[in-house]
């Protein structure tokens, strides 16, 4: 899942699900520093940090499983660690030199941070960087930082509009293209079904970037080195989620979007809600979508200019301080290989970021992928620098002062500047 920004939203009293060690044959041969055995054959313990969610990750798992049938003598020690919590706890065990993982699935906004603390091994000239050439371009940005790559590209993504297709038909309404027209027919939806139009996600920051883009705004540029947000694109984002709350157009919550989100989605309580491929599996476990045919995706509606939506998608990292680098390498290059993507793309809906795995005739006619592909083609890339994942706090803090009263757009706008201008002290 996305799903929630770490370092923001806290950590949760389950610090970390207990590690599950996945059966294997004998682990006898490791030189105990990472290294192969004389006879070349891999062995050792891998420890993995699946930050999947709870409806992924049991496909993970069984994919760690199958590394192991092809190295029989590495011992693959699964651990699923909560998307809130995984971040601050990464940090904490690398920066104390204990409990790190060897291998972590890494959200693309936290790489850049990680190796500028030192605490991703590179990978170029490794074997977890195979057929290097196959990924899509996009997917490859968040893998750099300062001419090398840390980390190997997974899962891509994009945000979306899902939709209720027999709460829109039973409202008369179109799927709407732009927030204004979202908010027209959410009077209708109302009247016509009980349903609200939205679940608007307050909580996450990275859900306030396509009302940011649809005004033709941005956070900052990177290249020229300028704050963006507290612009005019930036005041009219802010103006925009408070209108549609204030007009019930939309529900939100300043706590627990993601669960809330989706619960109300696949309940019925709300017609629309902005997601990720992420949650397809999850939305279709609700009693809205027995029939699954009645879950839709569409675009993200514009705003007054634009429309847009930002990248996101998981990467493949690997701990600088990792005691069996050589076994790390090969579990990195196992799970970002095609074969591995495609089963993601198969049970979990997920997109691939190699793009020979879009031939394959069963990814080419997956109905998400069908939709999603072209959809992350068009996805704003966000800025791959160090501080990139910090940029959200400021935007988290100003969305509740707004959503809440206390602060007018106008004001949110200025303070997420000045909060930039702190965080980034070389930019005007």
């Amino acid at each position: 899942m996305r799903r929630g920004i770490p370092g923001i939203r806290g950590i949760t009293a389950t610090a970390l699900v207990a590690g599950l060690a996945l059966t294997a044959s004998g682990c006898g041969g490791s030189d105990g520093n990472g290294t192969a055995n004389s006879g070349g054959e891999l062995s050792g313990t891998v420890t993995f940090w699946d930050t999947s969610n709870d409806a992924e990750k049991a496909t993970y798992r069984k994919l760690a499983e199958g590394f192991q049938k092809e190295h029989p003598k590495v011992h693959v020690q699964y651990v699923n660690v909560p998307f809130g919590d995984a971040n601050a706890k990464f940090k904490n065990a690398a920066g104390g030199n204990s409990g790190a993982p060897d291998v972590m699935r890494t959200d693309v906004a936290w790489v850049a941070d990680f190796a500028n603390l030192g605490y991703l091994a590179p990978l170029d000239g490794t074997p977890a960087l195979d057929k290097t050439a196959d990924y899509l371009p996009q997917a490859v940005g968040s893998t750099r930082f300062k001419g090398k790559t840390y980390a190997a590209p997974q899962v891509i993504d994009t945000l979306a509009l899902f939709y209720n297709k027999k709460l829109l038909k039973d409202a008369g309404v179109p799927v709407p293209k732009t927030f204004a027209e979202l908010k027209a027919a959410a009077k209708k939806i109302k009247d016509k079904t009980g349903a609200t139009a939205l679940y608007l996600r307050g909580d996450d920051p990275y859900w306030f970037l396509p009302y940011l883009y649809g005004e033709g705004g941005n956070t900052i540029d990177a290249h020229s080195k300028t704050v963006k947000i507290d612009n005019a694109a930036g005041v009219k984002a802010f103006a925009a989620i408070k209108d549609l709350v204030d007009s019930k157009t939309a529900i939100t919550d300043a706590t627990d979007g993601q669960e809330n989100q989706l619960t109300a989605l696949k309940d019925g309580k709300v017609a629309m809600a902005i997601d990720g491929p992420w949650d397809i599996e999850g939305a279709r476990a609700g009693q809205a979508f027995k029939d699954k045919k009645n879950l839709g995706v569409a675009p993200v509606p514009g705003g007054s200019t634009a429309q847009g939506s930002p990248q996101g998608g998981w990467d493949l990292s690997v701990y600088a301080g990792s005691k069996n680098l050589q076994a790390a390498y090969a579990f990195v290059k196992y799970m970002s290989s095609a074969k591995v993507q495609q089963e993601t793309t198969d049970k979990l809906s997920l997109l691939p970021t190699r793009k020979s795995v879009y031939q394959i005739p069963a990814v080419k006619q997956n109905e998400m992928v069908t939709f999603f592909k072209p959809a992350v083609d068009r996805a704003v890339q966000r800025p791959w620098i160090a501080e990139g994942n910090s940029l959200f706090e400021p935007i988290k803090v100003q969305m509740n002062k707004v959503l809440t009263g206390s602060a007018t757009p106008e004001q949110a706008a200025k303070a997420t500047g000045a909060a930039y201008r702190k965080l980034l002290k070389d930019y005007k």
